[in-house]
């Protein structure tokens, strides 16, 4: 179970679980090319190759890109927004794709958000805190229901006292929900047998750096100490910089 995502999705497949779910290896070329797109102002150098379920929530020098057929994935700390309607209009819709989604979370904070955008053109946001309504625009969705209804209470720690005027869902678990209706798999609820996980889905990492201030990339080779399988990693990674070869 994540505490906390920040993630773009652009969307054109109709069916972007069974892509997901096809294709294990995303282009590292393409995602190379739109992490340059979207940080134009920065230097951007290939770090690793990881998964959702150690890079959805990455930090404001970092980005993760998923490319595959017909969906796209983005974690960037840009997407954690208190209010999502004011997510850039370079990040709304960078690959003309039919659907953009924004769903971020962080449960430490008790806050979870998120948006949609059909072509370019706002549907819906959301955005709370506990307590506190942050952001809500846009008509609510039908999947929204039974979290207003109650049917997904709080689950408060013993000898924790919730606030009266609590809202009757997580909203971290609200946000979820909204993954799940959109991308067909959970970043926090147990998953069933054989469903999809954010450890199964992989995204090429990238450091931004100050222009002119990246690294040599020879000065990215694995230290002694390091164990085979991530000096291996490591290895392929620099074939990729040098343009020899794809992520391994």
């Amino acid at each position: 179970m994540l505490s906390k995502a920040s993630s773009l999705w652009y969307v054109d497949a109709t069916d972007p679980l069974a892509i997901l779910r096809a294709n294990h290896d995303p282009d590292p070329d393409a995602a190379l090319a739109l992490a340059r797109q979207l940080h134009a102002d920065r230097d951007v150098v290939p770090i690793m190759v990881g998964t959702l379920g150690g890079c959805a929530g990455p930090e404001t020098d970092e980005v993760y890109i998923g490319c595959y057929p017909g969906v796209t994935v983005v974690c960037s700390a840009e997407a954690s927004l208190i209010r999502p309607t004011e997510l850039p209009e370079l990040l709304v819709r960078p690959l003309a794709s039919e659907h953009t989604y924004l769903v971020s979370f962080d449960a430490a904070l008790g806050w979870g958000a998120f948006a949609h955008w059909e072509r370019g053109e706002f549907r819906r946001a959301f955005s709370s805190s506990r307590v506190n309504i942050l952001e809500d625009e846009g008509l609510p969705l039908v999947w929204e229901r039974p979290y207003w209804a109650g049917d997904h209470p709080v689950h408060w720690q013993a000898g924790e006292l919730p606030d009266p005027q609590s809202l009757p869902f997580d909203p971290p678990d609200f946000a979820d929900a909204a993954n799940n209706e959109w991308l067909g798999f959970h970043y926090r609820a147990p998953a069933a047998d054989g469903a999809l996980i954010p450890r199964d889905i992989s995204v090429c990492g990238f450091t931004l750096y100050p222009k002119g201030q990246a690294p040599d990339p020879a000065t990215l080779a694995p230290p002694p100490d390091e164990s085979e399988a991530e000096a291996g990693r490591k290895r392929g990674l620099l074939r990729w910089l040098r343009g020899r070869d794809r992520v391994s």
